[in-house]
């Protein structure tokens, strides 16, 4: 609760800027960073446009009890706080464009988190992107690396500052080497 009036509050005085596009306020991050993004684009509405949400927790009940409830006690002592602490409870505010990204053996934030927001997302045919990465956990693996840096690059190229990426060259085979058949 605290944290959305901090970030829209955050996001309004930007617009109050002469040098800021109105229409383009963007948020990203990952894990715990990767909720807030989720939170921003739907709790938040209507301050973010753009958001990249990475290995992101959705819903509380779905993470590691032995965090949460050491800030939010159980499910049964505290509903409300359970209930206004997930992503589908505020989702139907979601407008803008988003990114979601998540490890397929993420065993810290179970990817159920992402999927879940992902089938609401599809049932309501909202506009969305989705970049799965097979056997990354938490954290891409460094092979992963240079894709997930070029898609958020992209990502804040397309949305924030319209532009559109060209496609990658087509690089000519080495000298001598055989096509394949």
């Amino acid at each position: 609760k605290w944290e959305m009036a901090d970030y829209g509050a955050v996001a309004a005085w930007l617009r109050n800027k002469p040098f800021v596009a109105k229409d383009r306020i963007g948020i990203t991050g990952g894990s715990y960073g990767g909720y807030v993004t989720l939170m921003a684009m739907t709790a938040g509405a209507p301050h973010f446009n753009f958001g990249q949400a990475g290995s992101s927790v959705s819903d509380w009940r779905l993470y590691d009890s032995v965090y949460t409830e050491r800030f939010m006690d159980t499910p049964s002592e505290n509903p409300e706080g359970y209930k206004q602490g997930a992503v589908l409870t505020h989702i139907e505010k979601y407008f803008g464009g988003l990114k979601i990204t998540h490890g397929t053996i993420d065993d810290n934030v179970h990817m159920q988190n992402s999927i879940q927001v992902v089938d609401w997302l599809v049932s309501h045919n909202k506009s969305f992107e989705l970049m799965l990465y097979p056997n990354s956990r938490h954290g891409f693996v460094a092979a992963q690396r240079p894709h997930s840096t070029r898609e958020s690059h992209d990502f804040w190229v397309r949305t924030l500052l319209g532009g559109a990426i060209p496609p990658a060259p087509v690089l000519a085979p080495p000298a001598g080497a055989r096509r394949p058949q």
